[in-house]
Parts: structure tokens; sequence; C-alpha cells
């Protein structure tokens, strides 16, 4: 299996989300371990700058609303132009919106498809067409939650969300062999992962951002579609498949003994 220095190292990677959480444990591993170029994308533009500072002159900050379908073209557009062809895309980003559906504001559903689904799907639109082109082998990973693969009570939108990437990248997974680009298509299924701010509660269960972005980044390498940080995401993975095929109702992740 080649590793994933044979895989990235010295490319171009693009991390949107890269303020915090995986997406920032991503920029680290890439640059400090494998000597890529990344591309640091956030909304927050203090996050991506402090990155920047502390990781050198490989990491490329730009502030991007990755809502805004035409400020993400430009952003693909600039790192085509300055920089060349990209070899890693990692995308993705969620909102955490806890409530019964019934009381969910349609304000806060829009907010969590745009930043949910939206954003994964402008930044492969985006940045795909200039990866296929390039000739260059590639890799596009997106970010979709273990609530991809699980329904849990009061986190409708969330759940919503992470179903839509799953499926999406599911389709383009399948369209890029039907079009025989050299694209490996991955979809990221982390368990609970530490944002890094110490303002929020430590979970005991939660891996570091720089732990998942290293299993992460490896899988990737392997050439692996369904991309697990975590046992508890097989668990979900096997316990869904049980419940499609024997037409089970849904029960609480609680219940089942998965992550909620």
């Amino acid at each position: 299996m080649p590793s994933a220095q044979e895989v990235f190292g010295g490319g171009l990677a693009v991390v949107t989300g890269a303020g915090e959480g995986i997406g920032a444990g991503a920029v680290r591993h890439l640059v400090g371990d494998l000597g890529m170029t990344v591309v640091a994308a956030d909304s927050d533009e203090t996050a991506v700058h402090r990155l920047a500072a502390a990781l050198g002159e490989r990491v490329v900050p730009r502030v991007v609303d990755v809502r805004d379908a035409d400020a993400v073209d430009r952003l693909a557009c600039q790192v085509e132009e300055e920089l060349g062809p990209v070899r890693l895309l990692l995308t993705g980003a969620q909102v955490e919106q806890s409530s019964y559906l019934w009381d969910v504001p349609t304000l806060d559903w829009q907010r969590v498809v745009d930043v949910g689904i939206s954003a994964a799907f402008h930044g492969i639109r985006a940045f795909l067409p200039s990866m296929i082109s390039s000739g260059q082998h590639a890799h596009v990973l997106a970010l979709a939650p273990t609530g991809a693969v699980t329904a849990v009570p009061r986190r409708g939108p969330c759940t919503l969300s992470t179903h839509a990437v799953l499926a999406m990248v599911e389709c383009l997974h399948q369209e890029i062999a039907e079009v025989g680009a050299d694209v490996a298509v991955s979809a990221v299924l982390p368990g609970p992962v530490a944002s890094g701010d110490p303002r929020e509660a430590a979970d005991p269960s939660a891996m570091s951002a720089d732990d998942a972005a290293r299993t992460v980044v490896a899988q990737a390498a392997r050439g692996e579609f369904y991309i697990a940080t975590h046992p508890e995401v097989h668990e979900a993975l096997a316990a869904r498949a049980g419940q499609l095929a024997n037409r089970r109702a849904p029960i609480t992740a609680q219940h089942a003994g998965l992550p909620g």
C-alpha cells in the first residue's frame, strides 16, 4: 500500500473549513508531515492567518465564505493561476442545530443547508474541472460526519445535511469512473473530533484533530472510499446496513449503542 508521503508529498492541497477541528488538523499534517503547500480557506480570518503564522509560507490563507458560490469560484481560479494543479481537495463543513423538526426556525434550516450541503457542492464544482483536466492523479475528500449513516432525534437538519453530502460523494465517485478521470473520491466519516476550542467541554471519546487528520489522509492514500476515524463508525455503518436490510424502524443512537 502506498504511504501518504508517496501519494501526497510535496503537492498542493486546498482545505476548506480550515479554521478549526479536522480542517485545521489537516493543514498542520499536510504541511508539517507531508511537505505540501496548503491553501487554508475559512470565513474566520483570524484562524487561517494564525495557522499561516504558525506553519510558515507553505500555508496560503484565504478568507472565503463557502456558502458563496462566486467566492469559491474565484478562489479556484486564483489557486489555478497562482499555484498550479490541486492534488488534494478536502471540503465540507457542518453547523450544529438541535431541536425538534417542527421547532426549527427557517433561517436555521437554511443555514444548515447552505453550510452543510451547498458548501461541499460549491467546492467540488469549482475545483474538480481543473483537477480532471490537469491529467495528474488527484483526490477529493468530502466530510460527511457519522450522522451520514445514522438518524438522531433533535438533530434532523444536521443529519439531513450529512446524508446529502454522503449521497453526493457516492454519485460523484460513479461519475468520475464514467468519465475515466484520474481522481480518487472519498467520503470522510469522522467520529468525535476535538475542535481545539478550550471553551468547549472535553469529550473523552474525541480524537485530536491532528490524529484524525493523519488517519484520514493515510486511508485516502490507500484508496479507501468510506474513510472512518473511529471503530464506532464501522459499527454505525454495519448497524445502518442491518436496519435497511431488515426494514427496521430507526431507534435512537443511544439505544443502539452508537455515538449520538
